[in-house]
């Protein structure tokens, strides 16, 4: 098993990403609420599952081109924001980066993760049992295994996994999911799910979770505020007011008019995001109905603003619809970096709003680490809209 280093890195004349990432995640435990030996744990189990990836030089072009972020950083941040709690800390990172093969990263991720099993004492029978599907000998996609770390007090994490169900060919992802939906006992879960433009992840919670989850995640190009609200399937639907809910976050998120009374029909016509792709997740806990206990929808709003400042303006109007204080978000950029927010767009990459039954809503803002670049501010189109108008 591999030995977790004594102490963290510290600055030196030649930045490595180990150094770079392990003092932001030293910066945002504290902004997240966490003592400082949680803190110091935590930093030492990120650069562990870097690997040697840890150790290279920011002077040289990122190991791969990894699809975790824009700028090919192997590791993604996020904060989890609820009423009257700190934020909860997660950390999304690829333990393969830099593999010589997609399928060499596969395995490189497996293993870190049942290292990571070993030393906390969970099971990975799950994701055993998934392997063939998910690691073949020659995989496609743009990933193969990412390993997300949810970041609580006593200084052992939450675990996830995220697999790639076009591992074996996009035309097969479907097919995919469901088998491996199937081997889980959610055999009906499939049938539940809405309709998306291609399958985008399949995670599985590992370890100490109260109601260890099985998530699929769908891409919806062009999506409308109407359209995104009538993707939750949880408990048959969220009804009107988690309908409404969920449209009045896609407008605010998105930077789109809210002051309209259906929040959707501007001049006639229908808003939509036809720049990167909204998502959405699907979380499954139970096997008895079939039906999803969690949904949440992802706005990618790095696309759709101008600079991060405007992102930023957007999350804590969203926070405060929903009672939540945003200065730890705030806390929480200045931990990741020191450029003002209007220099540049995608310190904020996503925000998502999530329901699990019987639990408040969840907003949850993902930070980028930004350890090769910065992408300048750009331009935004207004948002596309439909050429016919809406009737009823």
């Amino acid at each position: 098993m591999t030995a977790f280093p004594a102490e963290v890195p510290k600055a030196t004349g030649v930045e490595t990403l180990g150094g770079h990432t392990a003092r932001q995640v030293l910066r945002l435990c504290e902004a997240a609420g966490l003592n400082g030996a949680d803190s110091a744990a935590y930093a030492r189990t990120v650069l562990t599952a870097l690997g040697p990836v840890a150790e290279r030089s920011l002077d040289l072009p990122p190991p791969d081109d990894s699809f975790l972020s824009d700028d090919h950083t192997p590791v993604e941040f996020s904060l989890a924001f609820v009423p009257n709690a700190d934020p909860t800390l997660r950390v999304l990172l690829e333990p393969g980066c830099g593999a010589e093969s997609l399928e060499e990263n596969g395995r490189t991720g497996l293993r870190v993760v049942r290292e990571m099993a070993q030393r906390w004492g969970f099971s990975t029978k799950r994701l055993d049992e998934l392997e063939d599907l998910f690691f073949p000998p020659d995989p496609e996609g743009p990933l193969a295994l990412w390993c997300a770390l949810e970041l609580v007090p006593g200084g052992v994490p939450r675990v996830k996994v995220y697999l790639n169900p076009a591992a074996s060919g996009q035309e097969r992802s479907a097919d995919t999911v469901r088998e491996a939906l199937d081997r889980l006992g959610h055999r009906q879960a499939f049938t539940a799910l809405p309709e998306g433009d291609r399958h985008l992840f399949l995670a599985l919670d590992l370890g100490d979770w109260e109601e260890p989850r099985v998530k699929v995640y769908l891409a919806h190009h062009d999506l409308s505020a109407t359209e995104a609200a009538g993707l939750s399937r949880v408990g048959g639907g969220s009804g009107r007011s988690g309908q409404t809910e969920i449209k009045r976050f896609f407008t605010m998120a998105a930077g789109h008019d809210t002051e309209a009374a259906d929040l959707e029909v501007e001049d006639g016509q229908v808003p939509r995001l036809g720049r990167r792709p909204v998502q959405s997740c699907h979380a499954f806990t139970e096997t008895a109905t079939g039906r999803p206990s969690g949904f949440t929808l992802y706005i990618p709003v790095r696309d759709y603003a101008a600079h991060d400042g405007e992102a930023l303006d957007r999350a804590v109007a969203v926070l405060g619809r929903y009672g939540v204080e945003p200065a730890p978000l705030a806390r929480s950029l200045s931990a990741v970096t020191s450029r003002r927010p209007q220099d540049g767009v995608g310190l904020i990459a996503y925000l998502g709003l999530a329901h699990q039954q019987g639990r408040p809503p969840r907003v949850t803002a993902y930070i980028s680490s930004e350890a090769y670049a910065v992408k300048p501010p750009m331009a935004v189109p207004s948002p596309r809209r439909d050429a016919v108008p809406v009737s009823g």
